[in-house]
């Protein structure tokens, strides 16, 4: 991918009178087009077109496994009815595993099926009789070994009160909806697939203040505009600022909110865009946040291990811990630092993400690395539970701050983690350079501090060596206290199975759970009578312990009803606070990480 591409954004609106029903013929042979029609968006199915020149012989077409999510997802298991032309000729199509098609054939070859997608969240892909919301690698085959290749993609059949919009490199990748054009430079597969579409009814306004241009797209309901107006262009305005400069022309925020997040949740990050889904605009700062900073970290300062993009396999890499973990320090930092946080919540925030990690047993022997290449396991509930894995993005944070105060101590504060990112900013995106997962981190690290950080890579990012928390944070003349807390425990582990309803996972031995004789493979059928929680382990932390919990399970074609205490646990809260006997040192590095700014001892 050209990572230094500028962006165009094409908005085109439905009202303008055109042929819907039908596609026009490109004005190209070069590129592979794509004509999708959105006819009776009620029925979630996309119409998918492809339109291969130039086939000598024989062209091997492929769905992605996976896009955006680091999971292995087969979108080929949504795909209908996929048949080959040439002219008007129907020809043979060869299915060769779960995401691959060969086609043997002269000229231009014609490639038609469907694709079945309502499944809400930026993650994903949607059509309904409201919007579509699309990821293109969801929907859109491609070539193998033309995803360098330049392509074109149009639209048709949908209602004439919906508009469109998207964000796509100027290098041509237009999406038409009237006269389908294929440009001479048009874009390739790969970034046409980081550049996801709304299509639908919406409001869209650009950002105030913020140079270049920031389009914001709102679908949905339970939000205000001059809310997200402010917050947005706060945070926007100051990476910016962080990091000297925007590496786009225009960016585009596609916000999904209220009713229109129903079902999804969170942020996905592309290249020149964002796609969020959020139950309220209460909560769009710290992810918009996270995701605008990804333009820099992990779209353009990059590890080489996600590099090129292979889509029918995972793909590993050592380096989320920072690419994700350390954009969480970033959404952190630009919070307080631009006032939308106070202090409080940030030393709040720190507080939450320690005691998350520390109540994790998996912390003891998973380090930052392996959880990174361990991204792919995260679909599977068990790998899930706290004895078998820490999140990188909770890691990755606390990380971020012990290395950013540990660069300010030795640099007496003249340095700080804000000269890494500017650092690999650099050296490697504007060079259009890779880096080597860990390895680049920490030489350049060491470049802006002057001394070693081997053992705190090697001990803490590598290895699962115990965080040296008070010992750093004093650097910064704060303080970690813990505060021991009793709550009400289960005894079990649950969750949901596509068409079993709730099953038991685990039981802890000697728990009352086990003594009454709840088994792994259980199947819940009614909790206390009722309807079963949501989420379980929620609900018992809701409860005092002891309380008696009554469960009507399934074993064995067979119903059976528990009843047992719920059990007792004693967990430990982290409270980051500020050392009111900090040196005068430690009070400039403290300040430095609220500000964002560096001062060494004596300066103005």
């Amino acid at each position: 991918m050209n990572i230094l591409s500028s962006l165009v954004r094409l908005r085109i609106r439905a009202a303008i009178v055109v042929l819907w029903t039908a596609f026009l013929p490109l004005a190209c042979s070069a590129a592979i087009r794509y004509e999708v029609s959105l006819a009776h968006p009620e029925h979630h199915v996309f119409r998918v077109t492809m339109l291969i020149p130039d086939v000598a012989g024989e062209v091997t077409v492929q769905t992605p496994a996976w896009n955006a999510l680091y999971q292995i997802r087969d979108f080929s298991s949504h795909l209908q009815d996929v048949e080959a032309f040439v002219g008007a000729e129907r020809i043979p199509i060869l299915r060769v595993d779960k995401l691959t098609w060969r086609i043997t054939a002269t000229g231009t070859v014609r490639v038609q099926y469907a694709s079945y997608w309502d499944e809400p969240g930026p993650f994903s892909t949607q059509l309904n009789g409201e919007h579509a919301f699309i990821n293109p690698a969801m929907i859109l085959m491609y070539a193998v070994g033309s995803q360098k290749e330049k392509v074109a993609l149009s639209f048709g059949d949908f209602p004439r009160e919906w508009q469109a919009e998207s964000a796509l490199l100027d290098e041509g990748c237009k999406i038409v909806f009237d006269q389908p054009v294929c440009r001479e430079d048009a874009a390739t597969y790969d970034e046409l697939v980081d550049a996801p579409i709304e299509i639908g009814k919406f409001e869209e306004f650009d950002l105030s203040g913020v140079s270049p241009r920031i389009t914001v797209v709102v679908h949905g309901d339970n939000w205000q505009r001059k809310k997200i107006d402010e917050q947005l262009s706060r945070i926007c305005q100051y990476q910016i600022k962080l990091m000297e400069g925007a590496p786009f022309e225009r960016y585009t925020f596609l916000l999904h909110i209220g009713k229109a997040a129903s079902g999804g949740g969170g942020g996905m990050e592309h290249a020149n865009s964002t796609a969020i889904y959020t139950p309220a605009d209460e909560f769009l700062a710290g992810v918009g946040a996270h995701e605008f900073f990804h333009l820099w970290n992990v779209k353009r300062i990059r590890p080489a291990s996600l590099e090129p993009v292979d889509y029918t396999k995972e793909q590993y890499t050592r380096a989320l811990w920072f690419a994700e973990g350390v954009t969480n320090t970033y959404a952190s930092y630009t919070l307080a630092r631009t006032g939308i946080w106070g202090k409080q919540q940030f030393y709040a925030d720190l507080s939450e993400q320690i005691t998350e990690l520390e109540a994790r047993p998996a912390n003891g022997w998973q380090s930052a690395e392996e959880s990174s290449l361990d991204a792919w396991l995260e679909k599977y509930s068990i790998y899930n539970q706290p004895d078998m894995s820490v999140s990188y993005y909770t890691k990755g944070q606390i990380l971020g701050v012990l290395l950013d105060i540990l660069i300010r101590d030795r640099s007496d504060n003249k340095k700080s983690l804000d000269d890494v990112m500017r650092e690999l900013n650099m050296n490697f995106a504007r060079q259009a350079k890779f880096y080597r997962d860990s390895g680049d981190v920490q030489a350049t690290a060491e470049k802006v501090a002057g001394g070693s950080f081997g053992e705190f890579f090697q001990q803490y990012v590598a290895g699962a060596i115990a965080l040296p928390y008070e010992n750093i944070l004093n650097q910064a003349g704060l303080t970690l206290h813990k505060i021991p807390h009793k709550r009400a425990t289960l005894g079990f582990s649950a969750s949901r199975d596509t068409g079993a309803g709730l099953v038991v996972r685990s039981v802890e031995a000697e728990s009352f759970a086990a003594k009454a004789g709840l088994h792994a493979g259980d199947v819940i059928l009614k909790w206390n009578n009722g309807e079963l929680p949501r989420r379980p382990e929620r609900w018992a932390m809701e409860q005092n312990p002891g309380s008696m919990l009554r469960l009507s399970v399934r074993r064995d074609e067979k119903e059976l009803t528990l009843e047992f205490r719920l059990g007792e646990v004693t967990e430990t809260f982290f409270q980051v606070e500020e050392n009111s006997h900090a040196g005068e040192k430690a009070r400039r590095i403290r300040e430095g990480l609220l500000r964002g700014e560096t001062q060494a001892a004596g300066s103005n």
